[in-house]
């Protein structure tokens, strides 16, 4: 106990909001997070410090880069700088998320990501491409899209090791069910998205692949599919041709799914987001960032993939279809627009941390502060404004004098 580090301050995680705790640290590890009254050492002293809140580290399932680097590139140093400028803003734990390219530059990628894996920066490897929509490509170059090919997917399962962790597949798509089928039995997440799919073979799809998750063959800990940023890049949801909106709600609302929501106050409405929480609950949302290159720059020209971007205030565009190209906000200032959405704090803070490291089955792990778990700690004032980061008990954003 030599080394060890004492926080307190207000503890808000899926399973505690305590007013006045203290958070303990050594050697890496939360050894005591709860009331002050509770804790056997000597606590910090509370008088004279402004309050502060303590949030487990942020997990983001769905990111594409951040500080001009994207994970398509290929570049190992870039995707290195990317991840660093996100685990310093808060989001502790991602995946890293490529943009559908040629087969050679998926390939390129993953072996770079089977790379950043190896070294602790990221979680694992997200394809949201080849295999999607032509209808619904959203920011994807559509001359580069595929129609599902188990080839294809073993040659991608071959460059990325064990670390591929989810694969965004449009269920409509001949050969969807087949893929997913493979991902499902080897504990790859499979994730709904960039899909034209009617309601009942969206169902179908997420209905099957929670029960190939939850095989025999999988020992992974991932047992729920996901919804790839839900409303966005799919049909709307129609009262005569509901389609994969609401077949997403409904296997969230009986817990078979995860939907991801990007609540930037860009990709969706503030009222939208409170209605997801308030009918599917918190527990089975994962606030994404989607974020690109742009993430922690000012605006200007970028690229996603093989697609030139502008960022207008903040907003990512692809040039000549005008589609949204993925996010610039880092997960803390979703979160905070989630609050702001009218959501409380515990609920968005569960679905930007817990509940996405349940899906990635590391819930022993990170997501919430529990003794022996990862010392992943971001520190806020109470305008939820960031003002320190700790990951695996180290700062990588030390926090303010007086914060």
């Amino acid at each position: 106990m030599r080394n060890e580090l004492i926080l307190r301050g207000r503890l808000v995680s899926a399973t505690m909001d305590v007013p006045d705790g203290v958070l303990a640290v050594d050697a890496g590890l939360v050894t005591y997070a709860g009331p002050t009254s509770g804790f056997p050492g000597k606590p910090t002293p509370a008088h004279g410090e402004p309050q502060r809140i303590l949030l487990p580290g942020l997990v983001d399932l769905h990111c594409h880069g951040a500080l001009g680097s994207d994970f398509s590139e290929g570049s190992l140093d870039g995707a290195r700088s990317a991840a660093r400028q996100l685990h310093s803003r808060g989001t502790t734990t991602l995946l890293a998320s490529l943009v559908t390219g040629t087969p050679d530059d998926l390939i390129r990628n993953l072996k770079a990501l089977r790379t950043l894996t190896d070294e602790g920066l990221v979680a694992g490897a997200h394809l949201e491409g080849p295999f999607l929509s032509p209808e619904q490509c959203g920011a994807h170059d559509p001359g580069l899209l595929r129609e599902p090919d188990a080839a294809l997917l073993a040659r991608l399962l071959d460059a990325a090791g064990p670390h591929l962790t989810c694969v965004t597949l449009a269920a409509e798509l001949p050969g969807a069910v087949k893929l997913m089928q493979i991902l499902a039995a080897r504990g790859i997440i499979p994730s709904l998205g960039h899909t034209a799919a009617d309601a009942r073979t969206a169902a179908a799809f997420l209905e099957e692949a929670a029960v190939g998750l939850a095989g025999p063959s999988n020992s992974t800990g991932r047992l729920r599919p996901t919804v790839t940023h839900l409303f966005n890049a799919m049909p709307s949801l129609h009262h005569r041709s509901p389609g994969p909106v609401a077949a997403s709600l409904s296997a969230a609302r009986a817990g078979n799914a995860v939907v991801e929501l990007i609540a930037d106050g860009v990709h969706l409405a503030p009222e939208t987001v409170k209605m997801v929480f308030e009918l599917v609950g918190a527990e089975n949302i994962a606030l994404v960032t989607d974020s690109m290159a742009a993430t922690g720059l000012q605006d200007g020209q970028y690229r996603l993939g093989a697609l030139a971007v502008t960022v207008e205030g903040g907003v990512a565009r692809v040039e000549g279809s005008g589609a949204i190209a993925g996010g610039t906000a880092i997960l803390l200032d979703v979160v905070r627009a989630t609050v702001a959405a009218g959501v409380t704090l515990q609920e968005a803070t569960t679905a930007a941390s817990a509940v996405p490291a349940s899906v990635l089955g590391l819930s022993g792990q990170v997501g919430d502060l529990r003794e022996g778990m990862h010392a992943d700690v971001v520190v806020v004032d109470e305008d939820l404004q960031l003002a320190g980061v700790l990951r695996r008990g180290e700062w990588v954003t030390p926090p303010a004098r007086g914060a």
